[in-house]
Formats: structure tokens, C-alpha cells, sequence
């Protein structure tokens, strides 16, 4: 069984850009992806069913089911000299190779579809040491956007990037599409707001957005906001199990 995109609306957008905010060490693409749906009111459009999703539902206290998710918002620009967004949030990977790549490749169809040839994707990259002020680092699906990424303060990485975050670049540049995934330090015990600020920070300007980000200051915040799961027992199960090897960066 493939990957099955369920969606509501194709949405004409201009020259989009996707970016992606699914679970990862310390939730920095979860938390930046759910703040920017919130923050500019994106539309939801498309939901991604995938067999290699988790085979779990979470009860909520009202005695509904939730079921693992990859939902796609998109949010169109008021500046004409902007582009527009497509946002990938998710409470889930999968949990494969195989489904990874399934996923991945489910994704950048979809994207391809609504003219997509820029991805970004997000992540928390653990240095092994206590993290103060969060540096960042990058790799991209060419030179040119290499240089481009530098100019926002980054490092080149050196090392693997596990999941969606390295996967959805890579193969993005097989088909001709550019991207980078961008990663913030992180301790990557507890969920990091201030990792996803920083990444925020980075990209308001090649998002073409003046973000200030100040609203934005615990998790909690956006506790309640779409995931189905428990940002407190996600923190636990993360201190208690550590990362999972084909999840998390």
C-alpha cells in the first residue's frame, strides 16, 4: 500500500516555497512549522496517509481518537515580491526506510503539483555538549543554495541527517528542485523553543516575512495546537528512550 493524499483544495499559489515541521530532536521543526500556521492563519489543504505511519491512536479526554498525521497548509502572500507557502506539520515520521522514502517522494509529488522547486526543511542538531546560544547549521542540494544559506549565518554540517530533514532535500535535487535543511543546536532533552526561534529568526527574511517572534515563548503554547500527543510525555519519552534512529537528526 502507498502513500494516499487526501485533499481538500488545490490552491493556486506563486512561486511556493515548502517548508517542512515534522517531529525531530527537541521539536524545533514541529514548534517553528506549528507557530507559523498559527501565526499567519494558513489554510489547510491536503492530508498524507501513510501505512508506515505508526500503527497507534491517542485517546483525548473526550474519548475521541486521534490517529498519526501529515497535514499541508499554505499561506499566500500579502508582498508581491514574495513567495508563497506550503507548510508540512505532522505529529509523525514513518517509521522505515522504505516508508521514509515513500513519504518523502509522496511529498515532493505533492509539491511538484502546485509548482513547488524550493524546499527547506528544519531540525535540531545535538552537539553533545550544553547549549547556551544556539548555533546553526546547514546542507544543501547544491552550491548555489549553499552560498545562499551561509548568508544567513550558518555552518556547513558535517555528518548524517537521519529522517525527512536530510532525505526530502536529497531527494528533492534528483528532480531538480533546490533546498536546504537548516538545524539549530539543541541539548535535545526537553522540547526547544529558543532552537526553533532561532531557525525562525534566520529565515524571516527568506520567507518573506518581518517575523518578531516575541509571542512565541514556551511550548506550551502551541500545546494545544493541532498534535494530537502530549508535549510533555513526547519530552519524556524522548529523555527516557533517546532518539529514534530513523526519526530524529
Amino acid at each position: 500500500m502507498a502513500c494516499a493524499v487526501k485533499q481538500v483544495k488545490k490552491p493556486q499559489l506563486k512561486n511556493p516555497l515548502l517548508l517542512e515541521g515534522l517531529p525531530g530532536i527537541g521539536l524545533v521543526a514541529n514548534i517553528a512549522v506549528a507557530y507559523l500556521i498559527r501565526k499567519l492563519n494558513a489554510e489547510f489543504f491536503a492530508e498524507i496517509v501513510a501505512p508506515s505511519f505508526p500503527d497507534v491512536s491517542i485517546t483525548e479526554k473526550d474519548g475521541s481518537i486521534k490517529t498519526p498525521f501529515c497535514h499541508l497548509y499554505y499561506h499566500k502572500s500579502d508582498n508581491n515580491c514574495s513567495r508563497d507557502l506550503i507548510l508540512l506539520y505532522g505529529n509523525t515520521q514513518a517509521l522505515s526506510r522504505r516508508g521514509q522514502y515513500g513519504l518523502c517522494g509522496c511529498i515532493l509529488d505533492l509539491a511538484e503539483s502546485l509548482d513547488c522547486q524550493k524546499i527547506i526543511t528544519l531540525g535540531g542538531y545535538r552537539p553533545g555538549r550544553k547549549v547556551s546560544e544556539p548555533a546553526l547549521y546547514y546542507a544543501a542540494s547544491d552550491l548555489e543554495t549553499a552560498r545562499e544559506v551561509e548568508k544567513l549565518g550558518a555552518q556547513k554540517l558535517s555528518g548524517q541527517i537521519y529522517g525527512v530533514a536530510g532525505l526530502l532535500v536529497g531527494l528533492a535535487g534528483l528532480r531538480g528542485m533546490k533546498g536546504f535543511c537548516l538545524l539549530a543546536e539543541t541539548e535535545g532533552t526537553s522540547l526547544d523553543v529558543d532552537a526553533a526561534k532561532a531557525v525562525l529568526k534566520a529565515l524571516s527574511d527568506t520567507l518573506g516575512l518581518k517575523l518578531k517572534i516575541d509571542d512565541l515563548k514556551t511550548a506550551e503554547d502551541l500545546a494545544d495546537f493541532l498534535s494530537p500527543f502530549d508535549f510533555g510525555a513526547i519530552a519524556k519519552e524522548q529523555i527516557r528512550e533517546g532518539p529514534k534512529p530513523n526519526w530524529f537528526i
